[in-house]
């Protein structure tokens, strides 16, 4: 009789009623006995076989008085005390006694309550043991779990265990093995939905520039006045000093009826550079009573190169009030690199009675202009501002000058908690793009405890090359306690390119 047999039959006699043999001497024999078993040492001999022919004995004897305990009851009994002794010999690290003790429990009480979970634990102590037909033979005892006793408590166990069991194997070369865990891995690719990336920020959209005033017109191609305007066009390349005073004269024209020249009247003006240009477009600009018109002289006073013509922008930007025109003059000024131009901008996006829309467009043109002084003046706005949507402006604005301290400056943002999440958010996205050292991306989840910063750090290395972004999605897969955050770690290492990330996907499957 194997010596955990004799273990159970002790189990079952210690619950018998007093009428049968006394069990004074037999407990102390067998208590020995198993105290050697779980010690390692080799049993006791001829005290191993007489134990073992008492309890043959009294087991029959048991079996024969089943009116007195139910067959059913004693199956437990048995299976229980056996499954005790089994799972001390598997806590101590012998996994193979272990295995053994639950595989007799499996074949001398398969209708007890405890062989179902036993074809577990069995599996189990031979997959540690890990010799290849150990792991064959647990996948066999995972399987005759799965299709006889599909209720026990630990299916979803053998499951994981099964996977695992498959990794070892495909590893040795098993190409049944790995043909199962790449099915697996392609079951689990169809089934977990992918997370939802985190939304980057949108870039504001530059201003249109205004369509410039062409030869042919949509809204006046049915004009009669193709003639007129070509007889301008051809005495302007001619005699300019002779063409311009009839030009301005067509530009002063206020009557329904001359829109369409006076729209092709400044294009014209605007195509010869002379004292008298900036002037004629100016005139144009403030007071033609057609919109056209007057877009179209601010857009070709952005073609001025002249001191004068930066002076004229600024001077509609600060005085009208007409946001189209406006946001048309700022466009022009833009275009400008002056110095002049530039601090127009600068103070028109400072103005906190302005329109929040035109100082926003005033912000991203500023960040177009790649200069010291435009970085140093969106900072320093930045701090003065109340509105989320405009500082998100600046944000953006800043993030497109390289090599300004702006990449700090953003990262700093992101980890001070006096600013919203939102922006905090926006600003860890941009410090990503801009080119912040990885390396401080990644001291930065260690300082964060904010879920959704982290989640956005996460978005972040994955947007990022560097072989350290990769180590980093790596750790926290492996270590993050929020299981969220370490599932969007792990699709986000699927998406990687890098063989790495092919064999540390393999490898936490088989883990």
């Amino acid at each position: 009789m194997p010596a955990m047999t004799l273990l159970a039959v002790i189990g079952i006699l210690a619950q018998q009623p007093a009428a049968l043999p006394p069990l004074e001497p037999l407990q102390v024999m067998t208590a020995e006995l198993e105290a050697r078993i779980l010690a390692g040492l080799p049993p006791l001999g001829p005290a191993l076989d007489a134990a073992a022919a008492e309890m043959a004995r009294l087991e029959i004897e048991l079996l024969a008085r089943g009116d007195m305990l139910g067959w059913d009851q004693q199956q437990d009994s048995a299976a229980d005390s056996l499954y005790s002794a089994a799972r001390r010999l598997l806590n101590r690290g012998r996994y193979a006694d272990a295995a053994a003790a639950f595989q007799d429990l499996i074949r001398r009480y398969p209708q007890s309550t405890r062989a179902g979970d036993a074809h577990y634990w069995a599996a189990f102590g031979l997959y540690r043991a890990g010799e290849t037909e150990q792991l064959r033979a647990a996948l066999d005892l995972l399987t005759r779990q799965r299709e006889r006793y599909p209720q026990a408590q630990t299916r979803r166990d053998a499951q994981t265990l099964a996977a695992r069991i498959d990794g070892a194997l495909a590893r040795r070369g098993d190409a049944d093995a790995a043909a199962r865990v790449a099915a697996r891995a392609e079951t689990a690719a169809v089934s977990v939905a992918a997370p939802r990336p985190p939304r980057p920020p949108r870039p504001p959209a530059p201003p249109r520039p205004p369509r410039p005033g062409l030869m042919h017109d949509v809204a006046c191609e049915d004009q009669d006045d193709d003639i007129p305007t070509a007889a301008l066009n051809a005495l302007l390349q001619m005699d300019p000093e002779r063409a311009l005073p009839i030009l301005k004269n067509v530009l002063a024209r206020r009557d329904s009826a001359s829109v369409c020249l006076r729209r092709r009247a400044v294009f014209l003006v605007s195509q010869k550079r002379t004292p008298e240009t900036d002037d004629i477009l100016l005139a144009a600009a403030r007071g033609d009573p057609d919109r056209e018109v007057r877009a179209q002289a601010v857009f070709w006073l952005s073609q001025v190169p002249t001191e004068e013509a930066v002076a004229a922008l600024d001077s509609i930007l600060r005085s009208s009030r007409d946001p189209e025109l406006q946001d048309k003059a700022i466009f022009a000024l833009s275009q400008h690199r002056s110095a002049r131009a530039g601090a127009a901008l600068r103070a028109y996006a400072e103005r906190a009675d302005a329109p929040a829309e035109t100082r926003e467009k005033a912000i991203f043109w500023l960040g177009q202009q790649r200069t010291t002084e435009n970085a140093a003046f969106l900072r320093g706005l930045f701090v003065r501002l109340e509105s989320d949507e405009m500082k998100d402006k600046v944000i953006f604005s800043l993030s497109q000058m390289k090599d300004m301290g702006n990449e700090r400056w953003l990262l700093d943002l992101a980890g001070n908690e006096r600013e919203s999440l939102e922006i905090r958010k926006k600003a860890l996205f941009w410090a990503g793009q801009s080119g912040v050292p990885i390396t401080d991306l990644v001291a930065l989840y260690d300082r964060t405890r904010d879920v959704e910063m982290r989640d956005q750090l996460i978005f972040v290395y994955a947007q990022r090359h560097e072989p350290a972004a990769l180590d980093q999605l790596f750790r926290i897969a492996l270590r993050e306690p929020n299981q969220e955050l370490r599932k969007k770690a792990i699709f986000w290492i699927g998406q990687s390119r890098d063989p790495r990330a092919a064999q540390f996907l393999a490898d936490l499957i088989n883990q």
